[in-house]
């Protein structure tokens, strides 16, 4: 069964809470003011944006005491043939250390800024082209609001949040922007602006069941810590490879992409990252742990299917339950067989858009 009510619910236990939404937009809005108003370091920045699975929409609450996280995206006007990848980053160092003291860190491709209540991971990019530079300073970009808090968006012009209907008017090709790769000593490809593109686009060709699907199975992959790749974005991919179009639910779209990473994957797969396909987005998984992936999906994909094929209420639900923990609502101890099944359900059930327009 479909269950479609108690999915409603087990959807809205694992999204960002109030409280980390909130705490996430206080972070990223300090941040972004912050360099576009510092003296010394706003001279070189073009603007900035929001990227990550808090943009996409497919973001799911931390477990075991982690803190939400929000990746935000700086475009210098830097050339990358006179600055290196570790000089781009010593620029900012200075801005870090007059409000990030003793709070962040050098990673390989980012800077990591851990707060007492959110992680921020500020990704720094080389100069634009022209045409990107206009795109760049467009609201469809620059935008806090996430995927599922909109009813249209579009990688456009004249999109703004107040005017979302964008008729006739052809949306932005994306390039990728070139961010620095300490470790590797070079500039790397990325295009965040065409993963939220595609994300939108196949949510809109799946009834906007799929950013919720996405959640689903990056919290089932929570609940199933071993192996630890593939998780993150590269889950996400995988899942958006193999999630049909035109799904009528959660629990549907659950099950098929399950089946279809079975049927389609039995061997690790390439995966073109959105924007920059010369990329693979599982090129760092290994096969030892893509086989032990393999076999978790496949026992999930056939839990999946006795779920959504039983006729039993109570035991659909309880099936849902095994495959997605405890945060997967119980049937009311309300609900008795009958001749004619169960009873309705009467409890209130919680939105899962959190959508500022649902």
């Amino acid at each position: 069964m479909e269950v479609k009510t108690y999915f409603n619910d087990f959807l809205s236990n694992i999204r960002l809470t109030e409280n980390q939404e909130n705490n996430l937009k206080s972070g990223h809005s300090t941040l972004r003011k912050r360099l576009l108003e510092d003296e010394d370091i706003s001279s070189i920045i073009v603007n900035t944006f929001l990227q990550g699975s808090y943009r996409r929409a497919t973001a799911v609450r931390p477990k075991n005491g982690n803190k939400s996280d929000v990746d935000v995206i700086v475009v210098t006007n830097l050339d990358t043939t006179e600055y290196t990848p570790q000089e781009a980053l010593d620029l900012f160092i200075p801005f870090l250390d007059k409000y990030y003291e003793g709070k962040y860190k050098m990673q390989g491709r980012s800077i990591g800024i851990e707060l007492s209540y959110v992680e921020l991971d500020l990704v720094i990019t080389s100069a634009p082209s022209e045409s990107q530079k206009e795109l760049l300073t467009t609201e469809s970009v620059l935008t806090s609001y996430s995927i599922d808090e909109l009813e249209n968006w579009s990688l456009s012009k004249s999109w703004n949040v107040n005017n979302q209907q964008v008729a006739d008017e052809p949306a932005w090709k994306t390039e990728p922007l070139l961010i620095p790769d300490r470790d590797a000593g070079k500039w790397e490809k990325t295009d965040p602006l065409a993963q939220i593109k595609w994300t939108w686009n196949k949510n809109a060709a799946c009834n906007r069941h799929y950013v919720n699907l996405v959640k689903a199975l990056k919290w089932w992959k929570k609940l199933n810590p071993e192996p630890k790749y593939p998780k993150g974005y590269p889950l996400e991919h995988l899942i958006g490879a193999c999630c049909p179009d035109g799904i009528e639910s959660v629990a549907k779209g659950v099950t098929f992409t399950l089946e279809n990473i079975v049927s389609e994957h039995p061997e690790k797969p390439i995966l073109k990252d959105h924007g920059v396909p010369e990329h693979d987005v599982f090129k760092r998984i290994n096969d030892e742990e893509y086989e032990e992936f393999f076999d978790l999906v496949t026992e999930a994909a056939s839990l999946a299917r006795q779920a959504l094929d039983s006729t039993d209420k109570v035991e659909s639900i309880e099936l849902w339950r095994e495959l997605f923990g405890s945060k997967f609502p119980e049937p009311p101890a309300s609900v008795k067989k009958s001749q004619n099944g169960f009873t309705p359900r009467t409890e209130q059930t919680s939105s899962v858009s959190g959508g500022r327009f649902g």
